[in-house]
């Protein structure tokens, strides 16, 4: 019978942990609500006796009903005191959370060091505190610290510690690699030892990513016998991470044959990724295996015509498994199959023979030398593919504009643009206002193309780059600027490029108004708006 492994969560309180990283309550809620849409069994909601937050966090999450185990976590009682006189465990059991996530030393060292008691006194300490959160109806995880460290200098104490814990009625017993040093061999090797000393026990692996092994760790102690994997997704954590479940479930499910989520939930694995990650407002690496834009983006000529033989060629899964998708990127080092793959994509015909995909590679690459990079500017692309097939229609003709930048002494600077150009035969200037020179340019612009394109009132720009591309020459660098604009169902990025960081910022806002009423018709002075390729011949 195929063993099913549990993912057990932790990426709100042990993610939480990680530099840069803070979530609110409200926030720690709306990502327990999409843990439990994807379909992880336990999720672990923070220390309910450490802070208000986390305390308000186990009173609203009752309310959600989730199908995941809620869980608390916290460390065994004091030394010296009582179970049933400990604060913290008592909030552990008045929390509401079904679960508790109990850590105890395993290290002898740490016994001595840290708690500054006897070996004997830390037992006492994992059973009582055990015995007290099963008396009061939770199902308890123990989470032993250090295991792995503690194992190679005294392994007959960290024995002892694992028996104490399941005979005072733990239901897990999770060996930790806490400080992330453990190699996937030692791991294997002593987990394997452990499943078969103790048939009885249910184990399962904590791993951290000191080493960029805790993914591989986590698999080793899963092929010797763990059957619960506690992790973090995009594998947020304190100093290097922890286990990364975003590579974690499908390795396990994809690679090695062991269910841990139903096959329709994967798919939101990537969903899941990016919304985490926009909660926690921290940047997902392109190149993040399974769930990056960059996992299943190809750039190469030769591999991009093999992938549109059989994907299979350059892809180890369909990319929709997990809810990604694949990616052709067009650049200085494309070919005509990276070309005719993006314009199939975009529902375009382009003959791959024809002299105009071999213009239109050539300005790419043309326009890639001067510093323009359409890798992340795929609405600027699509404009160029449809240009060069003459579907672009003119917005407007730009005849100027010019800035305005104030600074009084006790006083914000104040950014002002005036904006000259021709609509449909009408001549307009518009002034607009903002707390830079970008938003001023973008308010002046919309100021005058709202009469003729109301649509443009649902957008707006979502994130604003700016990046130095020849540091020799200082401040006389030539820049290239990357907007990412969005409405309220898309999201899309155009770029320009300058050795003035204003004109390349006009460039990428015009590119991103252009993709956001390609195929829409203007309310007045359609008559004169006619197709041209090549508008702004960047």
């Amino acid at each position: 019978m195929t063993r099913s492994i549990t993912i057990f969560d932790t990426t709100l309180r042990d993610g939480t942990q990680g530099e840069g990283i803070s979530l609110s309550a409200d926030d720690k809620l709306k990502i327990a609500v999409r843990l439990d849409e994807l379909g992880v069994h336990y999720i672990e909601g923070g220390n309910p006796g450490s802070n208000g937050k986390d305390i308000e966090f186990f009173r609203r999450v009752q309310e959600l009903g989730l199908k995941a185990k809620i869980t608390a976590f916290g460390s065994t009682r004091r030394k010296g005191g009582s179970a049933d006189e400990d604060e913290n465990l008592q909030r552990i059991a008045e929390s509401g959370a079904q679960a508790a996530t109990l850590v105890g030393k395993s290290w002898d060292f740490h016994v001595h060091t840290a708690l500054q008691t006897t070996l004997e006194e830390n037992l006492a300490m994992i059973e009582d505190s055990i015995r007290y959160l099963k008396r009061r109806g939770l199902e308890v995880i123990f989470d032993a610290e250090h295991f792995f460290d503690g194992f190679k200098h005294n392994a007959d104490y960290a024995r002892s510690v694992l028996r104490t814990a399941h005979e005072a009625g733990a239901d897990w017993l999770v060996l930790c690699d806490t400080n992330g040093g453990t190699m996937p061999d030692e791991i294997r090797r002593t987990m394997a030892a452990l499943v078969e000393a103790m048939p009885e026990a249910k184990f399962g692996i904590h791993t951290h990513n000191d080493c960029e092994l805790a993914v591989a760790n986590a698999l080793s102690a899963v092929s010797a016998g763990a059957l619960q994997v506690q992790g973090t997704i995009n594998g947020y954590g304190e100093r290097c991470g922890n286990a990364n479940l975003c590579s974690v479930i499908p390795n396990l499910q994809l690679k090695l044959g062991l269910p841990c989520l139903p096959d329709e939930k994967l798919a939101q694995l990537v969903p899941a990724a990016r919304y985490v990650s926009e909660i926690a407002n921290v940047h997902m690496p392109a190149g993040q295996p399974y769930v990056g834009t960059a996992a299943f983006a190809h750039k190469g000529g030769i591999h991009v015509s093999a992938i549109l033989r059989d994907s299979r060629t350059y892809e180890h899964i369909a990319p929709e498994l997990v809810g990604n998708k694949q990616r052709v990127l067009v650049s200085e080092l494309a070919g005509q199959s990276n070309l005719v793959s993006k314009a199939q994509e975009l529902g375009i015909e382009l003959d791959p023979k024809s002299p105009q995909a071999a213009e239109t590679i050539g300005r790419i690459k043309d326009l890639e030398h001067r510093g323009y990079q359409f890798e992340g500017a795929d609405a600027s692309l699509e404009l160029l593919l449809r240009e060069a097939g003459g579907e672009v229609r003119e917005l407007f003709v730009f005849e100027s504009f010019k800035m305005l930048v104030e600074k009084s002494a006790g006083k914000p600077v104040v950014s002002e643009a005036f904006v000259k150009l021709r609509i449909g035969g009408e001549s307009l200037y518009t002034a607009g206002e903002g707390n830079g020179p970008v938003n001023a340019l973008d308010n002046a612009l919309r100021k005058a193309l709202l009469h003729y394109y109301p649509q443009l009132t649902d957008m707006h720009l979502s994130d604003y780059k700016v990046r130095v591309l020849d540091d020799k020459e200082a401040t006389a660098s030539k820049v290239r600027v990357l907007i990412e604009s969005r409405d309220a169902e898309n999201a899309w990025s155009t770029v320009g490029v300058s050795g003035n960081v204003i004109e390349a910022s006009w460039e990428a806002l015009v590119d991103s108004m252009r993709y956001a009423l390609l195929g829409q018709e203007p309310a007045a002075g359609a008559a004169a708006l006619e197709p041209r390729p090549g508008l702004f011949n960047h």
